[in-house]
């Protein structure tokens, strides 16, 4: 009985940070946006960025949000936000 509470703990636990992550990626992307603007990164660095940014959007448009994450937190760290 205790592995099934666990369980379903843990497997909550997991939807609702999945949740939680799926609405930071919007707010990432504007982050980024508004960063490229402004950066003086090279141009080999920015479509880089460019790139994490376009993987980030598209995996969040397709559900894979910690994948989403991930590249978004790349480009960020980049752009050093």
């Amino acid at each position: 009985m205790k592995n099934i509470t666990l369980g379903t703990f843990i497997l909550t636990f997991a939807l609702l940070s999945a949740n939680a992550s799926a609405g930071s990626c919007p707010n990432d992307m504007k982050q980024i946006d508004a960063a490229m603007a402004g950066s003086s990164l090279s141009a080999a660095d920015m479509e880089t960025v460019k790139g994490l940014r376009a993987e980030g959007e598209r995996r969040h448009k397709s559900g894979d949000h910690t994948g989403s994450v991930a590249a978004l937190d790349e480009a960020k760290e980049m752009l050093g936000i």
